[in-house]
């Protein structure tokens, strides 16, 4: 590894689009292993480390959670995985992502339905208003 390859934090968020604390964060939780120092203090990132921080930014793209993205960087980590265990948690990530989204079609549809009962102007009686403190009908389909 050349030292050209190794960065610093600074460029590493940079160059990932990922925010300095976040970094951070991901350091204190276990996600990133504390990076190496030079004898100032500042902190060196190798390629691995940087790959490893695009895997955790695009696993966060997808919706993976922190525990979830510990439990995929665990089986990658013990270099003994296999595609089936890697697909279970993506399959279960993919169930809970489903279940969202049923959540947030009924959300809304409730949201429309309590809008469309609202006919806006200058008036001071609103039926959002009367839904939301339980006065008025709420669609719970």
């Amino acid at each position: 590894m050349t030292a050209s390859q190794v960065i610093k934090r600074g460029e590493l968020a940079r160059r990932s689009g990922c925010n300095l604390e976040t970094i951070r964060y991901y350091e204190n939780i276990g996600l990133l292993q504390p990076p190496e120092r030079t004898a100032s203090g500042h902190r060196l990132y190798p390629p691995g480390d940087q790959a490893r921080l695009g895997f955790i930014l695009r696993g966060r793209d997808l919706g993976f959670s922190i525990e979830e993205l510990k439990s995929l960087l665990s089986l990658v980590d013990s270099h003994h995985y296999s595609c089936g265990e890697v697909q279970d948690l993506t399959n279960n990530h993919l169930a809970s992502v489903r279940a969202k989204i049923d959540d947030l079609t009924r959300l809304e549809r409730t949201l429309a339905d309590v809008s469309a009962h609202c006919e806006g102007g200058d008036v001071p009686e609103c039926p959002i208003i009367d839904t939301l403190f339980g006065r008025g009908p709420v669609a719970r389909s």
